[in-house]
């Protein structure tokens, strides 16, 4: 969730006609990956949960992706990339040791 935070924080200075555009899809992005957590945590089995856990990969991978393309059109600075990219690489690591977890647990 600090992640999320921090997207929405720093999009909130994405030009005004980004709103609906890029600025709405990282923050889609960046609200995706908390959300299939605790909506995986609810399900029944490891092998569901392990699943949500690979959705909010892929979102983190679609919210990286976004992140650099908001930076090469220069609406992120180098100082708030770098905590967005040790963010993102923090929870890309702990989403994979869980993965893992869930699927070797039986």
């Amino acid at each position: 969730m600090n992640l999320a935070k921090e997207v929405y924080k720093i999009s909130k200075n994405f030009p005004k006609e980004e709103l609906y555009g890029i600025t709405s899809q990282i923050r889609r992005s960046a609200v995706s990956i908390p959300s299939n957590i605790s909506e995986g945590s609810q399900r029944t089995s490891n092998k569901e949960f392990a699943n949500f856990i690979l959705i909010a990969k892929g979102s983190l991978a679609e919210l990286e992706t976004q992140l650099l393309l908001a930076k090469d059109f220069g609406y992120i600075e180098e100082k708030d990339m770098d905590v967005l990219q040790e963010y993102m690489s923090e929870l890309g690591k702990m989403l994979y040791a869980f993965h893992r977890k869930l699927i070797t647990d039986h």
